[in-house]
């Protein structure tokens, strides 16, 4: 398969992956023992239902979104991010939640690059974005660890919107 060809559902490596992952949140979700990926979500560890991942464009490029648009919601903080977690897919069309990039005190970023120096870790949000997986051309899972990491300091300016 090669991006940009019009192939059929089953032959979009990006659309499988995610609908793959998002079995494997639903089965942790359903505390279901049997998953076949729990190398990458540990049904027995409370809190770890989510496989972060990235997106990249025909071009190589990342794909990025915002969230808060307005700043409504928790820290009232706009923000940029590249992360991204499957919650619905029909066909080859899914709903995205947008994670919320923090730093290592839990402030809210925005992130344009994985390697980001003060990136350290997600939180779930509400914030959705409808795509369409055939836009895309490659996908790369990241550690479930990142999502709700453990930070050292306490004093946090924005409350976890799960």
């Amino acid at each position: 398969m090669s991006c940009g060809k019009t192939h059929g559902r089953h032959e979009n490596c990006v659309c499988d992956a995610v609908e793959k992952i998002l079995a494997e949140q639903e089965a942790v979700e359903e505390q279901c023992p049997t998953g076949c990926y729990t190398n990458l979500l540990n049904p027995t560890i409370a809190g770890k239902d989510t496989i972060p991942f990235l997106v990249f464009d025909k071009k190589g490029g990342l794909f990025s979104t915002f969230g808060n648009v307005g700043g409504f919601v928790d820290d009232m903080q706009c923000f940029e991010s590249i992360f991204f977690r499957v919650e619905k897919l029909c066909d080859c069309c899914a709903t995205l939640s947008i994670l919320r990039p923090v730093d290592v005190k839990g402030d809210t970023l925005s992130v344009c690059h994985p390697c980001d120096p003060d990136f350290f870790g997600l939180e779930k949000t509400d914030f959705c974005i409808e795509v369409d997986l055939g836009c895309f051309c490659a996908i790369q899972c990241l550690s479930p660890e990142l999502v709700d990491r453990t930070s050292p300091h306490k004093d946090k300016k924005h409350h976890h919107n799960g």
